[in-house]
């Protein structure tokens, strides 16, 4: 019976462990293609929660692949703005399929703290930089320094305003090279508007409960 007891308890002992580590660890992306392919990010439990109640939702990697096969003819050499940057997994792709400069943008310093460990790690630094501020803030910076991006990724928390709020201002701030496109992955249950400003809706892709939806500027 003893025998019996100690095994159980180390049963538990060993559960507790697997489920910790699973937490902490199962969070696990991988970059699919182009020169990191293979590369994993690894992100803690800290990085996925927050105080402020923004739990992280990182693009699948099925999403991903459907990103970078819309934006296929467009990555090599861009300008590349990851607006809501999270774990980096989309930016970071981008770089790994010949983006010549990625942008990240993330207001968590948690999340914005492991990304510029990750690329320094990765040594790319000399052609990413993270902002940590929010969308809007980066947006007006842009504006006054200049910058313009060929393309703008963005993928805000499903249940927020962000995007409605952000997209006008994309359009008005012109930041958008003329052959310049928006990617934003949002809700299936959420349709876009066909216009921000300046910039026209072109297509909706569906992949379950998420939805892609392509903006370009319009001539």
């Amino acid at each position: 019976m003893q025998s019996l007891r100690c095994s159980n308890i180390r049963m538990q002992s060993i559960c507790l462990i697997n489920l910790k580590a699973r937490l902490i660890w199962g969070n696990m992306v991988r970059i699919s293609s182009g020169r990191l392919k293979g590369r994993k990010i690894a992100t803690s439990k800290k990085i996925f929660t927050s105080s402020g109640g923004d739990d992280l939702r990182p693009t699948s990697a099925k999403v991903r692949e459907a990103v970078f096969d819309i934006l296929r003819a467009e990555t090599a050499h861009a300008f590349f703005l990851d607006l809501y940057a999270g774990t980096g997994a989309v930016g970071l792709e981008a770089l790994s399929r010949g983006a010549e400069k990625v942008f990240f943008i993330e207001d968590n310093p948690v999340r914005a703290r492991a990304l510029i460990d990750y690329i320094r790690k990765m040594n790319l630094g000399d052609r990413a930089v993270v902002y940590q501020e929010k969308a809007e803030a980066f947006l007006q910076r842009a504006v006054k320094t200049g910058m313009k991006f060929d393309i703008l990724f963005a993928d805000p928390p499903y249940a927020s305003d962000e995007i409605e709020r952000v997209l006008p201002s994309v359009g008005h701030c012109d930041i958008l090279k003329d052959s310049g496109c928006v990617l934003v992955e949002h809700s299936s249950r959420k349709i876009l508007p066909d216009h921000m400003q300046n910039i026209k809706r072109m297509k909706n892709y569906k992949y379950g409960d998420t939805m892609l939806t392509l903006y370009r500027k319009e001539q």
